[in-house]
C-alpha cells in the first residue's frame, strides 16, 4: 500500500463509518480491488480511532454532560438510595447506563463468537445478503414507522434493543449505524434521534475496540506482521484524513436526516450488493478472502 492509497482508504472510512451502508463492507471491497488484499489489521484499526475521535470531539458535550451525571449519581449526589444512584432522579444519568447496555450485546457476541466473526461471516456472499435485506429493512421501516419518540422517551427495553441492532453489526454488509438505526425507527423514534443514539453508542464498543486492535496491531508493526501496512507516515495521514472528514460527514449526516428519509441509502446498499455480486461472478473479487474490520 502507498501513501496515496493509504488516503484514499483513510477517505473511504470517514464516508462510510457513519452511515447506514456499512463501512467494514466498503474496506473489504475496495481493498481487495485496490490492492488485491486486506489492508491489514494495523492500519484499519488506527484509521477508525480517526472517525471515532470525530464522533467524541462533536458530542463531546453531550459526552461530558452524561459522565458527569452518570458518575455524580452513582456516588450519591441524587441520593444515597440505589435507584437515586441508578438515575431515578436525571436522565442524562440514565442515558449513561442506556449506552452500557447498549454495548453489552455487542461485547457479548464478540467474544463468544470471535472466530467466526473473523472468518466465516467474512464470505462476500453473505456480505451481499446483508446488505440487501437490511437495505429493504432499512427502507420499509424508515417509510412506515412512526415519528414520535426522542432520547428522553428511551427505556431500558429500548436500549437493548438499539444493542441488538448494534450487534448485529458485527456481521460486515449489516452495518452499525444502519442496524440501530433501523431498529430504533421500528420502535418509533425520529430519524435524528435514532441517529444520535447509534452515534452516541458506538463510542464505547468502536472506539475500546479500535484501542485494543491499535495496540496488538502496534505489536505486530514492530514484528515485521502487519501485512500491507503502509509505514506511519501514511497511517497518520489516513487517519487525519479520517477524522477531518468523518467530522464534516456526521454534520452533513445530521442534518440530511431532519430533512429526508433513509430511502436513497436503502437503494445504494441493494445496488452495491448487485454490483459486488457480479464482481464475484466474474471472478473480480474472492468471496473468502479474511480482511479486518471497520
Amino acid at each position: 500500500m502507498n501513501f496515496l492509497q493509504a488516503i484514499f482508504l483513510g477517505l473511504v472510512q470517514a464516508l462510510t463509518e457513519y452511515l447506514p451502508v456499512s463501512s467494514s463492507a466498503h474496506i473489504r471491497i475496495i481493498g481487495d480491488l485496490m490492492l488485491g488484499s486486506d489492508p491489514g489489521a494495523a492500519f484499519t484499526a488506527i484509521i477508525q480511532i480517526g472517525t471515532e475521535l470525530a464522533v467524541i470531539l462533536y458530542f463531546r458535550h453531550d459526552i461530558i454532560r452524561i459522565l458527569g451525571a452518570w458518575f455524580g449519581s452513582l456516588f450519591g449526589k441524587e441520593g444515597k438510595d440505589f435507584k437515586s444512584r441508578m438515575g431515578a432522579h436525571n436522565r442524562d444519568t440514565q442515558m449513561g447506563w442506556f449506552i452500557i447496555i447498549g454495548t453489552l450485546p455487542i461485547l457479548i457476541a464478540g467474544l463468544l463468537f470471535k472466530d467466526a466473526i473473523e472468518s466465516t461471516l467474512r464470505n462476500l456472499w453473505i456480505t451481499v445478503t446483508v446488505l440487501i435485506i437490511f437495505g429493504i429493512l432499512l427502507w420499509v421501516v424508515d417509510a412506515h414507522a412512526k415519528q414520535v419518540k426522542t432520547m428522553d422517551e428511551m427505556t431500558w427495553k429500548d436500549a437493548l434493543i438499539f444493542g441488538i441492532g448494534q450487534m448485529l453489526a458485527l456481521i460486515p454488509g449489516v452495518s452499525r449505524s444502519g442496524g440501530t438505526i433501523t431498529f430504533g425507527r421500528a420502535m418509533g423514534y425520529t430519524r435524528e434521534a435514532a441517529v444520535r443514539v447509534s452515534f452516541l453508542m458506538a463510542i464505547p464498543a468502536v472506539f475500546g475496540a479500535g484501542i485494543l486492535e491499535a495496540v496488538s496491531a502496534v505489536k505486530d508493526v514492530a514484528a515485521g506482521n502487519a501485512g500491507m501496512f503502509p509505514g506511519w507516515g501514511a497511517t497518520i495521514a489516513a487517519t487525519i484524513v479520517a477524522f477531518v472528514v468523518g467530522y464534516v460527514v456526521i454534520i452533513g449526516f445530521l442534518k440530511f436526516v431532519s430533512t429526508f428519509s433513509y430511502k436513497a441509502f436503502a437503494i445504494y446498499r441493494i445496488a452495491l450488493a448487485v454490483v459486488v455480486a457480479l464482481l464475484l461472478i466474474c471472478g473480480v473479487l474472492h468471496p473468502t478472502e479474511v480482511v479486518a474490520a471497520a
